[in-house]
């Protein structure tokens, strides 16, 4: 049976607010919980950006059941990769083991920050690579120095431990980053329902291990209202992770979004409250292989009335996939 998560979007809530969203999705039957970590919304209309550490810390004091994971954080610009180790090591003790760490290559809009630079997607692969290779050694314990392309490790050590490290997941758009996947993750992560990734990640050491992807959604009694809201905070999510990791700002993911319609939106996510549709949004993923399906309900002020309708309606529908 596919797992179905629900996501903790920092881009469109305060921290406060999306603690208490997990603990609704907790009581409304979850089966994980993801969230993103971002330095920026990816448009203005969105209108938050906390951090997610934060509320992850919060979040595994707040609830007791669910599993926690960052979607994705990037452990190479705006985060050194023995600080995500240590960040990592103490979620998995908070929050009891129920805490997954969730890798990827990042994205311009976040990790320019730093005024690091944002170089070709092979370099970011490169790093990405190497990172983990960090993050795994101080999960086992003793100190750890390193010296390579991208990273310096100076007699580093986690000196709280869990007795289980947190599983890596790794996401993956091509080729390449499901390979990496495959070789040094626990999971793969993606976006988007495509079979290919899988083969990928399966060829590469990754068979029998989980598969997670994300689908937006944007529930709502009024359809209209459903798509208008889609269209005014998702319409970037149409551009694509080729486009979508390389934009710097919120400016720019509106310019490159304008020509975006409403119906384009309706098109590419289920809006409104047809269980059915909904249920045929999150098929392509089931039948791609996917173990796992985190679903983001759009607008901060909509979660509970989500929460609610998917614990009456969407779930039991969703658990026959």
């Amino acid at each position: 049976m596919v797992r179905i998560g629900y996501t903790m979007m920092t881009e469109q809530a305060g921290p406060r607010e999306l603690v208490d969203h997990v603990m609704g999705a907790e009581r409304a039957g979850f089966d994980f919980s993801v969230i993103s970590d971002h330095s920026f919304p990816w448009l203005e209309a969105q209108g938050h950006a906390p951090y997610a550490w934060c509320v992850l810390g919060a979040a595994a004091q707040a609830t007791t059941r669910i599993p926690l994971m960052t979607y994705v954080t990037c452990p190479t610009f705006r985060y050194h990769p023995a600080v995500i180790a240590q960040k990592a090591a103490t979620m998995q003790l908070l929050s009891g083991g129920r805490f997954r760490l969730g890798l990827g290559s990042g994205e311009n809009l976040n990790e320019h920050i730093v005024g690091a630079g944002w170089p070709a997607a092979h370099v970011r692969l490169d790093m990405l690579e190497e990172a983990v290779g960090i993050i795994r050694s101080l999960f086992a314990g003793g100190y750890v120095s390193h010296h390579g392309t991208h990273f310096d490790v100076e007699n580093a050590r986690l000196w709280d431990l869990p007795a289980e490290p947190p599983p890596i997941g790794i996401a993956a758009s091509g080729y390449r980053s499901s390979g990496i996947a495959g070789r040094y993750g626990d999971m793969l992560i993606a976006t988007e329902p495509e079979k290919g990734l899988l083969t990928a990640f399966r060829a590469s050491g990754g068979s029998g291990k989980p598969s997670v992807a994300q689908l937006p959604v944007s529930y709502d009694p009024d359809r209209d209202a459903a798509v208008a809201r889609a269209h005014d905070q998702f319409r970037w999510a149409l551009g694509g992770w080729r486009v979508n990791a390389e934009l710097p700002g919120p400016a720019g993911f509106a310019q490159a979004s304008r020509q975006t319609r409403p119906e384009d939106v309706a098109a590419a996510m289920p809006c409104g409250d047809d269980v059915d549709a909904f249920v045929d949004a999150v098929r392509p993923y089931a039948d791609a292989g996917f173990t796992e399906i985190a679903l983001i309900q759009i607008g901060g002020g909509q979660q509970e009335s989500f929460l609610d309708w998917s614990a009456s309606l969407l779930l039991p529908a969703l658990r026959e996939l």
